[in-house]
């Protein structure tokens, strides 16, 4: 009779154990999922590439147009050494991204903020443009699509 009963002891106990575990293991899963959600919002939020600081895509802006630029996950630095993790800014006015190590070109729609500018004011005609943020490095090698942003803007009068 004792060991009957200490065979139930024992094997309530590892069932309640498990039980406890399970329930354990189930709690820590959903703290680290939603950790795991509070991070990726957050890394959302605070992701790598540039943006435009004052602009999003659509808005209504007369000429001239203040562009503040942004980057994060690089540093700026200005134009003519290569360094790992840093660039500077490029606009460029109704086009789209440089493929990453392309050279952007160097024209009067692709501007080049090689002395680290992180502002500037642009004159743009009435009606709609795109304007693409491209980050390159020290000699003007695109980061490639990751390191732009394009939004559509109107010039109003």
């Amino acid at each position: 009779m004792k060991f009957k009963l200490l065979i139930v002891l024992v094997v309530g106990l590892a069932s309640r154990s498990q039980s406890s575990k399970k329930n354990n293991e189930s709690g820590e899963e959903a703290i680290s999922a939603s950790q795991e959600k509070m991070a990726g919002s957050s890394a959302s939020s605070e992701a790598q590439g540039v943006y435009f600081v004052n602009l999003k895509d659509g808005d209504k802006v007369k000429s001239p147009v203040i562009i503040q630029m942004g980057v994060r996950g690089m540093s700026i630095e200005p134009a003519g050494k290569v360094s790992v993790g840093k660039g500077h800014h490029h606009i460029i006015i109704d086009g789209t991204y440089i493929e990453n190590g392309q050279t952007v070109p160097m024209d009067k729609t692709h501007l080049h903020f090689g002395k680290g500018q992180t502002t500037d004011t642009l004159k743009l005609t009435p009606g709609l443009h795109s304007l693409t943020l491209q980050f390159a490095n020290g000699v003007h090698d695109s980061y490639g699509k990751n390191w732009s942003k394009t939004i559509l803007i109107t010039v109003v009068k």
